[in-house]
């Protein structure tokens, strides 16, 4: 698995050198949705792990948000987002990172993840057993066990039927906890709650690519994932990440 986490971590740093080279300046839209930007950067930035990857690694399958799973039948699949935080990025707001996550194909089991902030030059990562780190130094997550001491960012997604629910949810969770905060990126949510810095991250709507690097890393540090089918658009799940310790799933 070293060699996958060494991978990925070179991907990781490459791809995030070219999106921060490429911050601010004039960009390519793609596709400009109701709540949500697609960029010609995503594209290239997914083309370029996609190729470091594949180089080493011919016969491994790439699940990424640009353009579906391509590559060969091998017993391993990454997963990719070029870039989370899309929207933060297209507006200038530098809260944007590149998330890479390795599983085995068959039983979908975690094995390595890597999440890469570029603006703050903060690299996560993992490796199935063992305990998450931030630039080499191991983490865990937060030992906040009172809804009122804790932290808690919550996602508001792309359909009418979830941002709905979500307010909902919101006005619970709000009423309880010291503070909230909605960030933009749902892979460096889960890499603060992996750092003690947040301690739970709820959203309606979200897809495989946007989390699979920071489930690892949150689990390998005691706290909880629980996924379940979103009820508002096939194809993407409900999400409540925390540090194991707080009573969230009363609130959702």
């Amino acid at each position: 698995m070293n060699e996958l986490l060494a991978t990925a971590t070179e991907a990781a740093h490459a791809a995030g050198k070219m999106i921060k080279d490429n911050f601010g300046s004039e960009l390519t839209v793609n596709e400009m949705q109701r709540h949500d930007i697609k960029l010609e950067l995503d594209v290239q930035s997914q083309k370029l792990i996609t190729d470091m990857i594949l180089a080493r690694f011919p016969d491994h399958a790439i699940l990424g948000e640009e353009g579906g799973e391509i590559g060969g039948n091998g017993e391993i699949e990454w997963i990719v987002d070029p870039i989370d935080g899309t929207v933060n990025y297209f507006f200038g707001i530098p809260h944007f990172c590149v998330s890479i996550a390795a599983r085995k194909r068959e039983s979908k089991e975690l094995l390595i993840g890597v999440i890469f902030d570029p603006t703050q030059n903060e690299t996560w990562t993992v490796v199935r057993g063992e305990k998450a780190q931030l630039n080499g130094k191991t983490i865990a997550v937060s030992n906040r066990a009172e809804m009122a001491d804790a932290v808690v960012t919550v996602g508001f997604s792309k359909s009418k039927e979830a941002l709905d629910l979500g307010f909902a949810r919101y006005k619970r969770i709000a009423y309880e906890v010291r503070k909230t905060r909605m960030l933009g990126s749902a892979a460096l949510a889960m890499a603060y709650i992996a750092t003690g810095r947040l301690d739970a991250y709820v959203e309606e709507q979200i897809s495989l690519w946007d989390i699979a690097a920071g489930q690892l890393m949150i689990e390998m540090g005691g706290g909880k994932v629980m996924l379940k089918p979103s009820t508002t658009k096939p194809g993407t799940m409900f999400i409540c990440a925390w540090n194991g310790k707080l009573p969230i799933e009363e609130y959702l």
